[in-house]
């Protein structure tokens, strides 16, 4: 079977022609054009291209050679009663005075089906499996501002990301990071809770931010805004700062990985509940992901939500991995956040498995 070659789509861009990889993030401000792959629990890949042009082939080309798994075969890392039990243990620390906020995440899983009877004809390998062809649907079925995707075989990566939420963007010496927090199927669905969550979170991206830009650069021009998006609706403000000299990629990943509104407040704490409470590794979702223009000192990187993923050391053959959670703070109530992650999932699930999505947010295949 053909192995598909090394590639990156983001912002209108493809990638090819890879020359380098590293796990350094030090390399970023090099030169040259990479694609970022930092996972949730520490391993970082950046992948340095020589070609790099407008991507010149429509979703529609490449969607049809994407087989998606059974609506059906979908398993969860964390079930509906262990998910509820998590979210009022986490309200037991955060009575405690241990946290304010944990963002309690579950991954979801499904066996990938074999080559279709077309794949020799693909302009990608025989391999049905394949992200740049997810990718594509997701792009047709749920348009993201930050979506893209990043195929590395040999190093173990093929991600596919709608991802909605700005990490961090990087312009020279200025940085932004735009965290989500509080989420509904429209505005009106909106709390206290979801505001009070967004502006922890603010809280503590400012102080990330604060550790590598220039004292008294860092602001917040816009607090709680409402984003529409494909099924749902979020609150997204806007942090941004002037880049400390001295500090570069690696400083700036540094202070703030993980992202705050995929973690919790104090961050320190809230990582430590976590990893108690979390059954499953979360890899590259809820990581940072996109790209970085070192020659032009540009760069953008997505949180690793709304992110699928393919791991193919699983036992019984590749599988496609989802995650998805919610911000968990004293004022949650246990069935609605479980309903939150279930309407962050559902669109994309059928996105992915090419099925009908209900007005209830579940999965029909």
């Amino acid at each position: 079977m053909p192995r598909l070659a090394p590639l990156a789509r983001f912002g209108g861009l493809v990638a090819s022609d890879l020359r380098d990889v590293t796990g350094d993030p030090a390399a970023l401000d090099s030169s040259g054009w990479w694609a970022v792959v930092a996972g949730y629990e520490g391993r970082t890949v950046c992948a340095r291209f020589g070609d790099v042009r407008p991507d010149p082939h429509p979703p529609a080309r490449r969607a049809h050679r994407w087989r998606g798994p059974g609506a059906a075969r979908w398993t969860s890392s964390l079930d509906r009663a262990g998910y509820v039990a998590g979210v009022r243990r986490i309200k037991e620390h955060i009575a405690a005075g241990d946290v304010y906020q944990v963002n309690l995440c579950r991954v979801l899983t499904a066996p990938l089906p074999g080559p279709g009877p077309d794949a020799a004809d693909s302009d990608s390998g025989s391999d049905a499996a394949d992200v740049d062809a997810l990718a594509a649907v997701l792009a047709r079925g749920n348009p993201a501002p930050y979506a893209g995707v990043v195929r590395l075989p040999a190093h173990g990566v093929e991600i596919a990301t709608a991802s909605p939420e700005l990490y961090l963007r990087r312009t020279g010496r200025a940085v932004e990071s735009g965290p989500i927090k509080g989420t509904g199927r429209t505005a009106a669905d909106l709390t206290a809770k979801d505001r009070a969550e967004n502006v922890m979170i603010v809280d503590l991206v400012r102080n990330d931010l604060g550790r590598v830009c220039t004292t008294g650069s860092v602001t917040v021009p816009a607090l709680c805004a409402v984003e529409e998006h494909p099924g749902l609706v979020h609150l997204v403000s806007t942090v941004r700062g002037e880049l400390a000299p001295g500090a570069g990629w690696a400083e700036l990943i540094g202070a703030t990985f993980p992202a705050g509104s995929i973690t919790g407040a104090p961050k320190s704490s809230a990582l430590r509940i976590i990893d108690a409470l979390e059954t499953a590794p979360r890899g590259p979702y809820c990581g940072g992901l996109g790209w970085v223009d070192a020659d032009r000192g540009t760069g953008e990187l997505a949180v690793g939500i709304r992110t699928f993923w393919i791991d193919r050391t699983a036992a019984r053959g590749p599988v496609l991995r989802f995650g998805t959670g919610a911000g968990i703070t004293w004022g949650s109530d246990p069935e609605r956040e479980w309903r939150e992650t279930e309407l962050k999932a559902a669109r994309l699930l059928g996105v992915a498995s090419e099925a009908e999505v209900t007005s209830e947010g579940t999965v029909r295949p």
